[in-house]
C-alpha cells in the first residue's frame, strides 16, 4: 500500500480585479497542489489536494513545495490512514499539510469506492449553502457599489472587511448599496485601539449579524469584558484545537479554514472540540480554487456560517468546479 508524491507543484491563479483587505491587495494567488498515488493492489488511484499559503503566518508557495517534498519518503511505506496520522506529527499546520491531508483523504476515499463525505462519517451527501461574498476594502463609495453589484448577482450574504477607521461608515455604505442583504464583518484585528462595545453596538444596529477576529492576536481578553449584541468569531486566534481552551472564553465561535488548521483532519477535531465548549462554527477559506473547497464543503454543512468564495473572486476556476447561484454554493454538476 505503498504511497508516491506524484506531484507537488505551484499554481497561480489570476484574482477578478483586485482583492484588498487591510494588509493590502492582491492581484493573484498561488497555490500548492499535491498529487498522490496509491500501489499497483489499490488500482493506482490518484488523490488531490490544495492549499493556499497562510500569508500571515509567513508561509509561501516555495516554503510549502518544500515541506512537501520532505514529507513525502516519511509515508511512502503507509497506508493512506496511516499516512494521515502520521502528517498530523511530523508536518505543522499550515498549507503544505492541508494540501497533502487533503489528497490523502481523496486517495482513500477513491480506493474504497466511497465518496468524501461517506468517509468522513457524514450522515448525508453534502448540499448547497448560503455562502457569503466579500466586498473588499475601498472607499464607503466603492463597496457600496460592489455591494450592489452582490446583491444583484444573487448573494444575500455580505462579508465587509474593515480596518478599525471609518467603519461605521462603510457598513453604512454596505448597507445602502445592498438593503437586502445580510451583513457580517471581518474587522482584521483591528479594533485593538477602539471602543469595542460602542463599535458593535453601532455595527447591530446596521444590522450586522456577527463581527470576526476584532482584536490582534494575543489581545483576545479585551473582548472579556464585552456583552456585544452579536457574536464574535475567532479566525487568527484560532488556528487548531488546542486553541479552543484559551480562546472559549472570549468569543461566540470559531471560523475553521483548513489551510490553518492544517488538513481535514484537523479542521474535522477543531469543529468537535468548537461543539463541545459551545461555540459557534463557522467555515472559511483564503483564495483559492474549487479543488480546495471540496474537502471545506463537506466540513461547511455543521457551520452557521459559510464563507467559501474563494473561487468566485477568481478571474477563472478549475474545470468542473463548485457552482455559485442566487447565493449559494452548490457541488460541481458533473
Amino acid at each position: 500500500m505503498a504511497i508516491q508524491l506524484k506531484s507537488a507543484r505551484v499554481e497561480r491563479w489570476p484574482v477578478a480585479g483586485s482583492f484588498v483587505i487591510s494588509r493590502g491587495a492582491k492581484t493573484h494567488v498561488d497555490v500548492i497542489v499535491a498529487e498522490v498515488e496509491g500501489s499497483e493492489d489499490t488500482g493506482r488511484a490518484t488523490g488531490r489536494g490544495e492549499g493556499t499559503p497562510v500569508y500571515y503566518l509567513g508561509e509561501d508557495a516555495a516554503l510549502c513545495r518544500d515541506q512537501l517534498l520532505r514529507a513525502a519518503p516519511h509515508i511512502a511505506d503507509l497506508g493512506t490512514a496511516e499516512a494521515r496520522a502520521a502528517i498530523q506529527e511530523i508536518m505543522g499546520p499550515g498549507a503544505a499539510r492541508n494540501a497533502l491531508d487533503c489528497a490523502l483523504w481523496d486517495l482513500e476515499a477513491r480506493q474504497r469506492g466511497m465518496r468524501l463525505w461517506q468517509l468522513a462519517g457524514c450522515d448525508g451527501a453534502p448540499t448547497a449553502r448560503v455562502t457569503a461574498y466579500t466586498i473588499s476594502l475601498g472607499t464607503p463609495g466603492a463597496m457600496a457599489e460592489q455591494a450592489a453589484t452582490a446583491e444583484a448577482d444573487g448573494y444575500r450574504l455580505l462579508k465587509i472587511k474593515l480596518t478599525g477607521e471609518e467603519d461605521r461608515l462603510r457598513v453604512a455604505a454596505v448597507r445602502k448599496g445592498a438593503p437586502g442583504a445580510r451583513l457580517i464583518v471581518d474587522a482584521n484585528e483591528s479594533w485593538g485601539g477602539v471602543d469595542i462595545l460602542s463599535e458593535a453596538e453601532a455595527l447591530a444596529d446596521m444590522g450586522v449579524e456577527m463581527i470576526e477576529q476584532p482584536v490582534p492576536v494575543g489581545a483576545d481578553a479585551l473582548l472579556d469584558p464585552i456583552y456585544a449584541p452579536v457574536p464574535f468569531v475567532a479566525d487568527e486566534s484560532c488556528q487548531t484545537t488546542a486553541d479552543v481552551a484559551r480562546i472559549g472564553t472570549f468569543y461566540d465561535g470559531v471560523n475553521i479554514k483548513l489551510d490553518k488548521a492544517g488538513g481535514l483532519t484537523e479542521a474535522l477535531r477543531l469543529a468537535d472540540a468548537a461543539d463541545a465548549a459551545g461555540l459557534s462554527i463557522m467555515v472559511g477559506c483564503m483564495l483559492c480554487t474549487s479543488l480546495a473547497i471540496a474537502p471545506t464543503f463537506v466540513l461547511a454543512q455543521r457551520a452557521r456560517w459559510v464563507d467559501l468564495d474563494g473561487p468566485a473572486l477568481l478571474a477563472r476556476d478549475r474545470e468542473a468546479g463548485f457552482e455559485f447561484r442566487e447565493g449559494l454554493i452548490g457541488p460541481p454538476v458533473l
